[in-house]
């Protein structure tokens, strides 16, 4: 199945953090016998409402083919990085 990441990460980080984050990310989906088709750099984007009082976030979306097996251990990695303001993962069309 192909699913989409959309994920924000903290704007006050570095670029290299963000750039390890986003490896981090994509080797995980490898790791977990997926592929990652591709990866989308939004940006600093403006929220809609302030999350742990930020209120710009750098947006990413990912695209993979994976197992919906793998998608509740990717929330999870995904969920205990620091970096990440707030994730959603959905099937793609």
């Amino acid at each position: 199945m192909k699913y989409e990441m959309l994920y924000l990460i903290d704007p006050s980080i570095t670029d290299e953090q963000r750039d390890s984050c986003i490896t981090k990310f994509e080797k995980t989906v490898q790791n977990l016998k997926g592929t990652v088709l591709s990866i989308d750099k939004w940006g600093n984007k403006k929220l809609a409402y302030p999350i742990h009082y930020k209120t710009e976030a750098f947006y990413v979306l990912m695209t993979f083919e994976a197992c919906g097996s793998i998608l509740k251990e990717l929330d999870r990695i995904v969920g205990l990085t620091e970096c990440v303001l707030r994730r959603i993962i959905t099937k793609a069309v």
